[in-house]
């Protein structure tokens, strides 16, 4: 009898360790995802923050654009056809 229960004991006592390494593990990879999940946060933000900065240049870009255009026509008449010409030739190169 004596023997099965120290056999008992000694599965318990493994059972214990084990169940108390989990637990640290647990904690650990808890710990871990939440790190994780601020620092995704934290990139979703600043990503965010530089597309509306991008869309807004891109917006002030346009309206230079724009007034360029309306203030010299011509010119940019000239300009556009320019670009276009060099575009065709490279590609017909192609």
């Amino acid at each position: 009898m004596a023997t099965k229960q120290s056999e008992h004991q000694a599965t318990d006592k493994a059972a214990a360790r084990a169940h108390e390494a989990i637990d640290r593990v647990a904690e650990r990879a808890g710990r871990a995802e939440e790190t994780v999940r601020e620092r995704v946060s934290d990139a979703d933000e600043r990503v965010r923050e530089k597309v509306q900065h991008g869309r807004e240049r891109a917006d002030d870009l346009v309206t230079a654009v724009g007034t360029y255009v309306r203030e010299n026509p011509l010119t940019s008449i000239g300009l556009a056809f320019a670009a276009g010409a060099l575009l065709s030739s490279l590609n017909r190169r192609r």
